[in-house]
């Protein structure tokens, strides 16, 4: 595979703009760069992170759901007026199916005028889509992202050139080279310090990961590519908690976990809230931990490496571009897709032809009077078709896809494809089925729940024959309780989207639970200082079926926290733990470093 390489008072609020301004936009001699995601108003316009490493940067997707969402602003200052170029780098997103009608269509204002070339209509790539010479009167304007239908517009970046024959370059190093120097971003990122542990990826496995390290003396740096914590378990993607916690002979473990746990929960429907997932709380939770640094919005797509070890990873402001260096004696792969062990060159796996796919979540809701929808010929046409249709159908964790593509390389492909899913059946029973007159789309996740991608490896494979031939390890430390659950098409819709197949099966394997899956699943069996806890751990894709769930993730995280602790007490590495101190890591276990004794936690 390819992959590109990687306030309250009024005068803090002035300088936090001055600042984003600064990184937002840039010149270079005659060429004006704007980066979007650093606009000072993104007004209903989203950061989308997700697919950075591969087209090169954050974007703004308008993500409105049908209507229209609130224009981005932000102030552009100029070396001098005049005639100038402006290109805008997007896509026609349904443009890889050939589907008609580009519903991404956005405008550009210059202080408050729309040019007149209307962007996202052409080209399935991204690419700089040429907006004509307009002229800028003035020193200082003020630019708007102006979205047309509410159907996932999306804007990268945008250039004022006073060349008009001066062509952007699109991709790859040119690309970064051009971004760097227009916006003079140094080349040498800003130093973060120096870190016993340096944990990538905020979600269940890496918070817990990162408490229990620090609650151990370590100095943790916690990286996290979104505004919040929780991953698949926070109000963007709001997939509720599995697997169950605090087992025999380790009742400790899973404490941490129950700390980070909601007070509500739900399944399903538009109850499925946003507040549900207490994303404030648990931010405050982790800054309140002593010894951890919280850098939220920065993505770790570089690394730095002696040898066979990681000496440090370099990671982005998802909003300013600002890049941060992170030295560390140990790191922790907590993304999910192993990108830091891919990075390092890590061995890993992947699944590529019946790969379980990600989901994005959505419901609707009951207005109480009739609401209208507007036909989407580009969408999944699900007029003549059969899909899940009832309102407890729509929406929920079986509408999946991805399962023959490219996880990384066709990430965006794959999320868009399940909107397109919901646009298409939310149209089909709206405008030709003729029901649910009274009812809206509510909310939809744009941000994927991902299942499956790299497994980084480690001494040991766990597979579906150590389920259910009950093999049991020495360094056995957390227990597996959920179903060996695998995810393919559902033969009752997959014919009719051959290759595109959106609506999945879950396929149960049962063992004798719980299953204890050992240490040495957690950590690289090549990069010396790398640990890894949640869906990237070391197993197969039958043995993922099993371990991926987000409490299981959870107690994952706890226990390389506590390794990590007796590395650096011996100067050792991960391995060194098992060879070495698997004793007292085991006592570490028994004694947990949660803050209160709790019951078992059950599926709910």
């Amino acid at each position: 595979m390819k992959e590109s390489k990687n306030i309250t008072c009024a005068i803090k609020k002035a300088l936090a703009i001055t600042f984003l301004l600064l990184s937002a936009s840039g010149t270079n001699g005659q060429t004006v760069l704007v980066e979007v995601e650093g606009f000072e108003d993104l007004g209903g316009w989203v950061i989308d992170q997700q697919f950075m490493d591969l087209m090169g940067s954050p974007f703004l997707l308008a993500h409105g759901l049908g209507e229209p969402v609130k224009d981005a602003v932000t102030t552009i200052r100029f070396p001098k007026s005049g005639k100038y170029r402006i290109w805008v780098r997007t896509r026609d997103w349904v443009a890889p199916w050939n589907a008609p009608g580009a519903p991404g269509k956005f405008q550009l204002l210059i202080d408050g005028k729309p040019l007149d070339t209307i962007f996202g209509t052409e080209g399935e790539k991204w690419h700089w889509q040429d907006g004509g010479i307009v002229e800028i009167p003035k020193k200082e304007i003020t630019v708007s992202l102006h979205d047309l239908t509410g159907f996932e517009g999306r804007c990268d970046a945008i250039i004022f050139t006073a060349d008009s024959d001066f062509v952007p370059p699109n991709e790859g190093e040119q690309l970064s080279a051009f971004r760097k120097k227009t916006l003079k971003i140094a080349n040498e990122p800003k130093n973060a310090g120096r870190f016993d542990l340096v944990v990538v990826g905020g979600g269940m496995a890496g918070t817990c990961a990162a408490v229990s390290a620090a609650r151990l003396g370590l100095d943790v740096a916690l990286i996290q590519d979104r505004p919040v914590v929780g991953g698949n378990n926070s109000s963007e993607v709001r997939v509720w908690l599995n697997g169950e916690t605090n087992f025999e002979p380790y009742p400790r473990i899973g404490d941490i976990v129950r700390e980070l746990e909601p007070a509500k929960r739900a399944h399903v429907g538009p109850a499925n809230s946003a507040e549900i997932y207490e994303d404030q709380k648990r931010i405050e939770f982790v800054k309140s931990q002593k010894n951890i640094k919280l850098f939220l919005q920065y993505r770790a797509n570089g690394i730095e490496k002696n040898g066979g070890r990681i000496s440090a990873v370099v990671a982005e402001n998802i909003r300013t571009g600002q890049r941060l260096h992170f030295q560390g004696k140990l790191f922790a792969d907590c993304t999910g897709d192993g990108c830091i062990g891919h990075l390092a060159g890590a061995d890993y796996e992947i699944t590529l032809d019946g790969h379980m796919g990600p989901t994005n979540l959505w419901n609707v809701v009951d207005t109480g009077s009739p609401v209208s929808f507007p036909r989407c010929p580009w969408a999944l046409d699900l007029s003549d078709k059969l899909f899940p249709s009832s309102l407890e159908q729509l929406g929920v964790w079986y509408w999946e896809s991805g399962f023959y593509h490219d996880p990384i390389e066709k990430a965006e492909y794959i999320r868009d494809l399940n909107l397109r899913a919901m646009f298409g059946a939310w149209d089909a029973l709206k405008n030709t089925k003729k029901l649910y007159p009274n009812h809206k789309l509510n909310w939809a996740a744009y941000i994927s729940g991902k299942r499956e991608s790299r497994r980084l490896l480690g001494d040991v494979i766990l597979t579906k024959e150590n389920f259910l031939n009950a093999v049991k390890y020495p360094d056995a430390f957390i227990p597996c309780t959920w179903t060996i659950d695998l995810h393919l098409p559902d033969p009752a819709y997959q014919d009719a989207f051959k290759g595109d197949e959106f609506i999945s099966k879950a396929n149960y394997t049962q063992y004798s639970k719980p299953y204890w899956i050992p240490y040495r699943c957690l950590y690289s069996r090549n990069i010396e200082n790398l640990f890894m806890a949640g869906r990237d751990i070391s197993v197969t894709h039958e043995g993922l079926g099993a371990v991926r769930v987000m409490r299981t993730c959870g107690m994952m995280g706890e226990v390389i926290g506590m390794a990590a602790s007796l590395c650096k007490k011996y100067n050792a590495d991960p391995r060194d733990v098992y060879s070495h101190h698997l004793d007292e890591l085991k006592e570490l276990a028994k004694r947990g470093e949660g803050e209160s004794p709790t019951k078992t936690i059950g599926r709910n």
